[in-house]
């Protein structure tokens, strides 16, 4: 793969991981952290609540993504670098707070989808968001589930065993009803 015959800017994710794996070549994980690392922090930001350690969380993910660079082959690397960043998020918090054990298996579903800065207000509406999309039907509860922690559309489809058209439709009909059912809050 030839990479230098171009700019980096003009290099899909896909070929600048390529060129990465391929020929260990820095420029292109620099090209990918530049085009990467805002949306890296907005999605770790909201977790802490405070700007050094969701800078510090940036940072961990492309520590991770880079040293485990192998493990990418395909697909939506954007996908990728932020399930990295929530475990990078879960896992910097556990440091900070002691296991708690949780009696009710039911309850243990609500409290890992909610972050621990959540104020009460919206740790309600988290609460009522999530009892909502419980009653969805499978396909749709699914596909919204698997679509908010990040997985493009294909990713979805090939998870779900579903058409990418199928996936779509899923999509907009859970959004439509979880809209009409919560109002504003969504």
């Amino acid at each position: 793969m030839q990479l230098r015959a171009r700019r980096y800017e003009e290099f899909s994710d896909e070929e600048l991981s390529r060129g990465l794996l391929e020929t260990d070549d820095r420029d292109c994980f620099a090209e990918l952290f530049r085009r990467h690392q805002r949306r890296i922090y907005l999605d770790c930001f909201p977790f802490f609540n405070e700007k050094a350690r969701a800078e510090d969380a940036t940072q961990e993910t492309f520590l991770r993504a880079y040293q485990s660079r192998t493990q990418f082959r395909e697909g939506d690397y954007l996908a990728w670098l932020r399930r990295i960043a929530r475990h990078v998020c879960i896992d910097q918090w556990r440091k900070k707070h002691p296991e708690v054990p949780i009696e009710d298996p039911d309850e243990e579903a609500a409290v890992c989808l909610i972050s621990p800065v959540l104020d009460a207000e919206r740790q309600s509406m988290f609460e009522q968001l999530h009892g909502e999309m419980a009653k969805l039907p499978e396909e749709q509860r699914r596909c919204l589930e698997l679509k908010m922690e990040g997985h493009s559309y294909e990713e979805i489809a090939h998870t779900t065993g579903l058409r990418v058209d199928a996936v779509r439709s899923h999509l907009q009909n859970g959004r439509r009803t979880l809209r009409l059912r919560l109002g504003d809050m969504v």
